[in-house]
């Protein structure tokens, strides 16, 4: 707790959604090195696959099924995706990992089930058929992100707490209210590359705890 701001805290959501002091989470600022987002346990591919099976079916994961429309995935068809799974236990805020501006923000309605591994077994369609908030945005760095916030068991809202459209890596873009969650960011064929380790430790079929502001990927 010594990371977090200090109390009080009148409700449990007040206590879930608390952030961390000033200064501790320091963001990397090297213009081709994109920064963690959430504090989560990542997953990444370089590009996403029909055949690939882990955590989910390919087809799951492909644009188009992720952001609910085939022309707004266009860009992002056979581009790198990084997954941010956030447990209860963990800082439940997001935040925009480079400069740039938002170019749309919309909603797709569905349902609330778990996103941990287990569930995602049972049921690859989670990550397509949750509730999801996605937003595409013009970075700096790395040209169109497509950034999408899943939400899960117990999550009932997904708050955008950012306002206007101009955006600096480092600022908060919003929060999940209490509940595991799940953050989605696909980039545009050959703009940048997910970093190695997490793309091994994927390949092993296993997810890698990164600190928020930490690298995540860089500019190809």
């Amino acid at each position: 707790m010594d990371e977090y701001e200090p109390g009080p805290f009148p409700t449990f959501n007040d206590f879930f959604i608390r952030r961390f002091r000033e200064g501790a989470r320091p963001w990397i600022r090297d213009p081709n090195v994109m920064a963690a987002f959430a504090e989560a346990r990542y997953l990444a591919w370089s590009s996403i696959e029909d055949e690939q099976t882990f955590p989910v079916k390919g087809e799951h994961l492909s644009a188009a099924s992720l952001m609910g429309s085939e022309e707004r995935a266009r860009d992002f068809v056979s581009g790198p995706l990084l997954l941010a799974r956030l447990c209860p236990v963990d800082y439940h805020r997001f935040h925009y990992p480079d400069d740039g501006r938002v170019l749309d923000s919309y909603r797709a309605h569905g349902a609330f089930h778990s996103v941990n591994p287990v569930a995602l077994k049972a049921k690859s369609d989670v990550l397509a058929t949750n509730e999801r908030h996605i937003s595409i945005l013009e970075t700096a760095g790395f040209g169109k992100l497509a950034y999408i916030e899943v939400g899960a068991m117990m999550v009932g809202k997904i708050v955008q707490s950012h306002v206007g459209p101009e955006f600096k890596r480092g600022d908060e873009k919003g929060y999940f209210l209490f509940g595991g969650s799940t953050v989605v960011v696909l980039g545009e064929p050959g703009r940048w590359r997910p970093d190695a380790e997490i793309l091994r430790q994927t390949a092993q079929q296993r997810e890698t705890l990164i600190r928020l502001g930490e690298p995540v990927a860089m500019r190809a």
